[in-house]
């Protein structure tokens, strides 16, 4: 009996003793890595261990009763876990980590079409979304060119002084090599592609994609540069009703609304605005600096949700706008003005969508997806009118398949685009009707943990150039969970066309249409290659650092020149253009602070007929810096400050370098939150230092635009969310 006794409690002890160890296995939760050197902590005491190379942690002697532990490991988020002392049994508990970093790591990019992360992809990918689009959009609510323009890399240049006109410069290339799309379709190019940074308001947005290098595997031509994709809210399961109104001290209003809603098989967005601007002249030389525009914006979207894998969506975008620049006294009709200098744009755009998504029960996507866009244009200057109508069609059927870690994308598309001038002065119309027939495939391979391959060919047709075939290919490096490495290249093409930066600073007047027979569509090769390293520091000090090495080299390109007294032609000069450089990017945040830097380093060149000259309107360094102080969900501040170094103009001088201030703040309550916004306090602008024309105002010639010119400008307003 006392034999039975002794083994009795021997069994009890040592079942005692085992329940009140922890044995766990700790895992990175995307990789499936074992964290070998991960932490484990029962809280409120100093009992804890590390994980062996297995990622093996035990812990004996654990007190009884429920206790909380800890589990951490550098450059990932600490986990909290609860158990119940004695547990029940001694199996391995599988404890997986989340890594730290930005909340843009999580996302998923529309324009690359996989389902993969944006961490996980072997594109190197821009995301602006969540808070940053909330901040950017609460200094320019009306459009969305500041938001583009605080972007490392990414430059947006004024075209026109009085009008306020401006395009997307990646890189330091014109901004007709950037494709502009909304949710993938390419809506915004040719005629139509003028005003477009203006006339997009970004209150619908759910974030911005920016791609930059060669990019035309699956959106086809045009992305020399890069593309920027914007990608619009969908209803989820909770309504969302959101206001803004906003006023600036230049006598600006811009209101607008936000509805999304799902209720059982249904789902709409409307999305509406109203935005106005006076003539506002700081320099007081007599032309404005921002014009006097009205414009209103009506976009609503249906969704009809066949099942949980099967969903349509119609829309359609409706913009309405008239803007006026040019003398200020003549547009606030103040008494007789002689001769007055004014350029008038009124447009309209209407843009019908609907796409349709089927995923099917071995996981495989097909998508169907079709556009049409109607836009009209008329500029007006004094004694001489440009106009015309801009049709653009675009249909695509895609397929997605395979695994995440063997994944293809399909497709065929048509993109139609037809321009046809209007007016009296068309001896020389500049019409033209541009079909492309595509045909793209993508694959995805994750080889291992620490190597992924992106590649991809494109085939396109197009009726007056020809064939074009763009292979593509890119590699992700993932050297541990703090380092990551991309690189890639592929080439580009660009279909000949009139509508460039240069000819919208003269309004396309004198231009001859493009000679078809004598001119090559623009072609590209490119590559990039970036370094990712992340690293916590400590528990409350975490750094980020991207550094990226790009070139690119255009080849034929085309060249607005003088051929004739008052005649300019599009001309192809033996040579090319090239562009190379470096974009670093740092983070750190401490607490509630985060501090941003950013600096671009272009370096762009023309070689024409042996002769290099740097590229006119580009600013080699610049420097980005952002200082923010966070409060979640209670208030924000921050500090901005941006360098523009010299910039090489068209008339053989050289812009003067600048900085540029500003300082944003917002306080936010449950349902509403109230911002206000000192923008370019320190009055930066090229009237102070420099020439906007020579000649007179009722004759003015223009200067290249290359500083801000609108000056110092406060905006605040109130934000509601209902």
């Amino acid at each position: 009996m006392k034999n039975i006794f002794i083994v009795f409690f021997l069994f009890f002890t040592a079942t005692s003793f085992s329940q009140h160890t922890f044995t766990a296995q700790i895992k990175d939760a995307h990789t499936n890595e074992n964290l070998f050197g991960a932490n484990v902590l029962v809280a409120g005491t100093a009992i804890g261990a590390t994980a062996d190379e297995n990622g093996v942690v035990t812990i004996t002697n654990v007190p009884a009763g429920t206790q909380t532990l800890q589990f951490s490991f550098l450059g990932y988020e600490t986990a909290e876990k609860k158990y119940n002392f004695p547990l029940e049994n001694d199996t391995i508990i599988m404890v997986l980590l989340q890594p730290a970093g930005e909340e843009m790591e999580e996302l998923f990019i529309a324009a690359t079409r996989s389902r993969r992360t944006i961490a996980d992809l072997p594109t190197r990918v821009e995301v602006i979304s969540g808070e940053e689009l909330e901040e950017k959009g609460n200094m320019k609510p009306g459009d969305i060119r500041m938001l583009l323009n605080e972007t490392t890399g990414i430059q947006t240049q004024q075209t026109s002084a009085t009008s306020y006109n401006s395009s997307i410069r990646i890189q330091g290339l014109d901004g007709k090599y950037t494709q502009l799309l909304k949710d993938g379709y390419p809506l915004y190019s040719g005629f139509s592609g003028g005003l477009s940074l203006l006339q997009i308001v970004p209150l619908d947005l759910q974030q911005v994609e920016v791609i930059k290098g060669a990019s035309s595997t699956l959106h086809g031509a045009g992305a020399i540069a890069g593309l920027v994709n914007l990608v619009s809210k969908t209803p989820g399961e909770e309504r969302e009703l959101n206001f803004l109104l906003n006023a600036t001290s230049a006598l600006g209003l811009d209101l607008s609304g936000f509805y999304s809603n799902k209720y059982k098989k249904w789902g709409t967005t409307v999305f509406a605005s109203y935005n106005l601007g006076s003539p506002y002249d700081p320099s007081d030389i007599g032309l404005t600096a921002i014009p006097e525009f009205r414009r209103y914006t009506v976009n609503p979207r249906l969704f009809y949700y066949f099942d949980e894998n099967t969903t349509l969506n119609i829309g359609v975008n409706t913009t309405v706008e008239e803007r006026t620049g040019g003398n200020i006294d003549f547009i606030e009709n103040k008494g007789n003005v002689s001769n007055p200098y004014f350029e008038k744009n009124n447009t309209n755009r209407i843009t019908t969508r609907a796409g349709f998504d089927k995923q099917l029960a071995n996981g495989n996507l097909l998508s169907l997806k079709n556009s049409f866009s109607f836009f009209e244009r008329s500029i007006e200057v004094p004694n001489y009118v440009f106009s015309g109508d801009q049709f653009a069609s675009f249909s695509e059927a895609s397929y997605s398949f395979g695994s995440t870690e063997m994944e293809w994308i399909a497709g065929l598309n048509l993109w139609v685009d037809k321009f046809t001038q209007a007016g009296e002065d068309t001896a020389r119309p500049v019409d033209y009707n541009h079909l492309t027939y595509g045909a793209f495939l993508q694959n995805n391979w994750k080889a291992s943990e620490t190597f992924s391959l992106e590649t991809g060919l494109r085939s396109d047709y197009q009726n007056e150039y020809g064939l074009f075939i763009l292979p593509r290919i890119s590699g992700l490096f993932s050297f541990s969970p703090n380092l990551t490495a991309r690189l890639g290249g592929g080439l580009g093409y660009k279909t000949p066309t009139i509508f460039t930066e240069d000819a919208e600073r003269i309004q396309f007047r004198n231009v001859l249409p493009i000679n078809v027979a004598e001119t090559n569509a623009e072609r590209s090769i490119g590559g990039n290659f970036d370094i990712n390293y992340r690293k916590e520091l400590t528990e409350e000090l975490d750094f980020t650092m991207n550094t990226l090495f790009f070139y690119t080299r255009v080849n034929d390109p085309l060249i607005l020149m003088n051929t004739a007294i008052n005649t300019l032609e599009y001309l192809q000069p033996e040579g090319y253009i090239d562009t190379r450089g470096i974009e670093t990017n740092i983070k750190i945040g401490y607490r509630d602070f985060k501090l941003f830097t950013g600096y671009t380093l272009a370096d762009v060149n023309q070689h024409y007929n042996r002769v290099k000259t740097p590229m006119p309107l580009v600013a080699k360094h610049r420097l980005n810096n952002v200082l923010m102080y966070e409060l979640e969900d209670n208030l924000k501040i921050g500090l901005e400050a941006y360098y523009f170094g010299p910039q090489d103009l068209n008339d053989g001088s050289t812009g003067q370098q600048y900085w540029i201030f500003g300082l944003m703040t917002e306080k936010i309550w449950d349902n509403f939150s109230i911002f206000l916004n000192f923008e370019n306090f320190t009055d930066t602008r090229q009237s102070r230092f420099d020439s906007i024309y020579t000649g007179s105002i009722s004759n003015p010639q223009f200067r290249d635009i290359y500083a801000p010119v609108d000056g110092f400008v406060v905006n605040g307003g109130i934000k509601l969310k209902l």
